[in-house]
């Protein structure tokens, strides 16, 4: 009888001796496999999803008119001493209530400033004021919103209930009472405009946060005996990105909105500091003489939200897989 060689006994089938390296390598691919959104977590396939999200994205004439618009008040805003050569405080009584013209594009207001310049400034003061009150929320209300729906109990019911109570008073009235609690100035605008924004994005991450840690990845790590940090920071967070990207993307314009609507109550950016609402509150007595001072500021407001919009739009169309499916 021939004696079995080397390589049929490395071909064998060889027993299980420990029992536990299964569930261990089990672990270990659910880990890896899902700790990303991209999925898969091999560099090549996490870079052409991407790729291929990007691609879809640029595909959509939505998304692309968003971003080129939206190049187009950034642009604005951040050359405004370069495009314009005027103060945009500065009063020139000999030149009031000018009509557009080649050395006025958009004419000029009651007090002779260039509305050209004092629109390309606003918008400054616009998108500062997005970025900066989306940036405090999305921190705020994920923190929150991951911490209430990772441990629960009495941590959840607090932070829910906070939440609701935010959002049981319509945004704008709440803002424009914290305003009037705060006085007016542009970084009460922010503190106002924050407070009323964070309840949106911790809701949508303490929803994300239920649904992740019943996953079997999460808990996977949680019996290899990971910490809740490690797999906070690790699993669940990474795959509340693309939600939160969309939401907050979606928030800018509506935070555009916001501004513009204190500051055409006064309760927002003060004078001389020019503002599209302050503008608009301005034009209201000159609508039938002087209409460039209403329509250059709100065309200015209607591009930039659009904008926002449409690329949040697409972002949602992209980061979705069930809108992808």
């Amino acid at each position: 009888m021939a004696e079995p060689t080397r390589r049929d006994a490395a071909s064998a089938p060889q027993p299980d001796l420990g029992g536990g390296s299964p569930v261990l390598t089990g672990a270990s691919t659910m880990t890896n496999s899902s700790g990303s959104a991209d999925g898969g977590g091999h560099p090549e396939v996490t870079g052409f999803r991407r790729r291929s999200r990007w691609r879809a994205i640029l595909r959509q004439p939505g998304p692309v008119l968003g971003i080129v618009l939206l190049l187009i008040v950034v642009a604005v805003a951040v050359f405004a001493p370069v495009i314009s050569g005027y103060d945009p405080t500065r009063n020139n009584l000999l030149e009031s209530l000018e009509p557009p013209s080649r050395k006025h594009w958009m004419g000029t207001d009651l007090l002779g400033r260039d509305v050209f310049t004092r629109v390309a400034y606003g918008a400054r003061v616009s998108l500062s004021v997005a970025v900066v009150v989306q940036l405090v929320s999305v921190i705020i209300g994920t923190t929150m919103g991951v911490l209430a729906g990772y441990f629960g109990g009495r941590l959840d019911d607090f932070i829910s209930a906070l939440t609701t109570i935010v959002q049981a008073f319509p945004g704008l009235l709440f803002a424009i009472a914290v305003m009037a609690v705060l006085g007016p100035s542009l970084y009460n605008v922010f503190i106002a405009l924050a407070l009323v924004s964070w309840p949106t994005v911790a809701r949508l991450v303490r929803g994300e946060t239920l649904a992740l840690k019943e996953q079997l990845f999460v808990e996977g790590a949680r019996a290899s005996g990971a910490a809740d940090t490690y797999i906070l920071l690790r699993h669940v967070l990474p795959n509340c990105l693309g939600p939160i990207i969309v939401v907050s993307t979606l928030g800018l314009g509506s935070v555009v909105l916001s501004e513009a609507t204190l500051s055409f109550l006064g309760l927002g950016i003060q004078p001389p500091m020019p503002s599209w609402g302050s503008m608009l509150a301005e034009s209201r007595n000159r609508v039938m003489d002087a209409p460039w001072l209403m329509i250059f500021p709100g065309l200015a407001i209607f591009i930039t939200v659009l904008a926002f919009n449409l690329l949040g739009d697409g972002l949602r169309d992209a980061l979705d897989p069930k809108l992808r499916r």
